[in-house]
């Protein structure tokens, strides 16, 4: 338990953290702009979720010894990790229901006013696709689904590094 409960004061683990983010982001563009596979919606929704994650990380390494920074990390990854893991979710739901002819995705993402990400950068943020076509599969599973492995595994170690931070503080 003293292990995770440590992480979040660790540079290493942050970075690490930011770093398969990075790759997840690097993966997404991969598949818009190598293989054509053009995002939508909610996967813009997902894509700032991994950057949210991305950022937690950075936030993290910079600030690894000052207890605001850490927080404010920690709260990063935790949103980023649990929004994502909500959207990847809504996402399967609208491509596998049944009553899927009931769903639809915006084209214009619901960005902040005062964060219009899509007119800042459109080559990342702009969602050019269907919500509910499945153009991409490995096996057997969409990428959405794939989503829902990778948000559950980062809501999972946020959770466990939650737990036992708060378990080992309580000791103390």
């Amino acid at each position: 338990m003293k292990f995770f409960a440590n992480l979040h004061n660790n540079p290493q683990a942050w970075l690490l953290l930011a770093f398969s983010a990075l790759v997840f982001e690097g993966c997404a563009l991969y598949f818009q702009y190598i293989l054509n596979l053009e995002p939508c919606i909610m996967c813009i929704y997902q894509r700032v979720a991994i950057f949210g994650i991305l950022f937690a990380g950075i936030i993290g390494f910079i600030g690894s010894d000052n207890i605001i920074a850490r927080t404010l990390a920690f709260a990063s990854w935790g949103l980023g990790a649990i929004w994502g893991l909500v959207i990847a979710l809504e996402h399967v739901e609208m491509q596998t229901s049944s009553m899927s002819f009931l769903f639809s995705c915006e084209v214009v993402p619901n960005f902040p006013s005062w964060a219009p990400l899509h007119e800042w950068l459109p080559s990342i943020f702009a969602a050019t696709g269907d919500c509910g076509k499945i153009s991409w599969q490995f096996l057997g599973y969409s990428m959405p689904e794939w989503m829902i492995v990778v948000f559950a595994t980062y809501s999972l170690i946020w959770l466990v590094v939650l737990a036992s931070t708060l378990k080992v503080y309580k000791r103390l």
